[in-house]
């Protein structure tokens, strides 16, 4: 039995929810090592466009896979 296009996309949020989280702190820590200076708030938008490409990215991919098997 496959997985549903529900748990598909609890899967994706939940990945790239994580994602973000750790994308937004490495972006705090890596950008100024790279002269990037910018504020928290453009840090937060910047991974929240990240963020959606990525569950966008999930999910497709979840559900080209599920109907391969």
């Amino acid at each position: 039995m496959g997985q549903s296009h529900r748990m598909s996309m609890v899967e994706a949020v939940a990945n790239v929810v994580i994602g973000y989280g750790i994308a937004v702190a490495t972006q705090v820590v890596v950008f100024p090592i790279f002269g990037i200076h910018i504020t928290l708030a453009d840090d937060l938008a910047i991974g929240l466009v990240f963020l959606l490409v990525s569950l966008i990215r999930s999910y497709m991919l979840r559900r080209v896979f599920e109907r391969l098997l």
